[in-house]
């Protein structure tokens, strides 16, 4: 109790605002590298997982999470890898909670391939959780295993239901994949609105090595829109969750449909987000590879002081945008690391 009453005795910081007058009031915080999932765009069949020794304790991401609630964060999204694979996460959980307590902070949430949902989603609504994002690319029994590798969808399902009964809000993220699971997206959409869901369609993003060919996966969106609209009526609307998905309003079904789409369409122009690895490197855009270690003063000091020190440093060199493309040439991914290190 001493040591966590040290860490909130810190001198007022002004709030996060980057070189293009940009406020960050946005937090993505990847809590592990692991997954139990292989998700043939996200993963090679056979990682290499960080050793132990480099990963933040749970401790950490509290006190890094914390020092970033105090400079103006409002939303924490918790993500992996698979973040509810981490051992003990819902210490985090319990700890990050009291940031709502306070109204420091207006949303702590997550971004779950729902694996583990049906044991966790009691606690993560008793923590303040009161959304969650899922990954679910198919409704299919064969072309899930053929996507994930190694998933088994009725647990997914399961998890959904569990979340739904607990009193969590969801949104199905799906990653729109060329000669996969295109044919798969009206179904989807209409599935998800039957049940209360939005759903939010994503192109997939050139990064990492993976097995295979990315550019056969890529699926612009703006061609998928295209095809719903010529059955379905999309009116744009304002609605806004605090990422980069646009949205619109099916009339027929009456729920939101969203499009994340980094490459047909940059959503940088807006961006509030920075993202935290599980080693405590802050990436302050997904598509560049600049980035800051924020782990060496952690655990240097017992003060906040070098912490906030560094945050601020490389607040400052926040890039107007990523270089997203897909390298039809090449075949190689815009950056050598995987999703699952940055967080999803």
């Amino acid at each position: 109790m001493e040591r966590e009453a040290t860490f909130d005795r810190v001198e007022p910081r002004s709030p996060l605002v980057d070189p293009f007058h940009r406020a960050i009031t946005y937090l993505r915080v990847s809590v592990t590298d692991r997954c139990d999932f292989r998700c043939l765009y996200c993963m090679a069949e056979n990682m290499t997982f960080l050793p132990k020794r480099e990963i933040l304790t749970l401790e950490e991401l509290d006190r890094v999470c914390s020092a970033f609630v105090e400079r103006g964060v409002r939303k924490l999204r918790i993500t992996g890898g698979e973040p509810l694979v981490r051992k003990n996460i819902m210490t985090l959980f319990r700890l990050l909670s009291r940031h709502l307590d306070t109204g420091a902070l207006d949303e702590l949430t997550l971004t779950t391939n729902g694996s583990q949902l049906a044991r966790f989603a009691g606690e993560l609504y008793d923590c303040g959780v009161r959304r969650v994002n899922v990954s679910l690319d198919t409704r299919d029994p064969d072309m899930f295993r053929t996507i994930t590798r190694w998933g088994d969808i009725a647990k997914v399902m399961e998890g959904i239901r569990a979340a739904r009964d607990a009193g969590l809000k969801i949104k199905i993220n799906t990653v729109a994949l060329k000669g996969v699971n295109e044919d798969e997206i009206e179904d989807m959409m209409v599935w998800c609105h039957d049940n209360g869901m939005d759903l939010t369609l994503i192109e997939t993003m050139p990064l990492g090595e993976i097995d295979g060919d990315r550019t056969e996966q890529y699926l612009p969106l703006s061609m998928v829109r295209a095809r719903l609209k010529e059955r379905w009526t999309l009116e744009d609307i304002p609605y806004k969750t605090g990422g980069p998905a646009r949205y619109v309003q099916v009339a027929e079904t009456g729920g939101r449909l969203g499009f994340i789409t980094p490459l047909t369409h940059n959503f940088c122009e807006s961006c509030n987000r920075v993202r935290l690895t599980c080693t405590g490197t802050l990436f302050m855009c997904l598509g560049q590879e600049d980035a800051a270690d924020l782990r060496a003063p952690l655990r240097a000091s017992e003060s906040n002081g070098p912490l906030h020190d560094a945050i601020e440093e490389a607040i400052a060199r926040k890039p107007k945008g990523h270089d997203f493309i897909i390298d039809r040439r090449h075949n190689r991914p815009s950056l050598s690391r995987h999703m699952s290190v940055t967080g999803g």
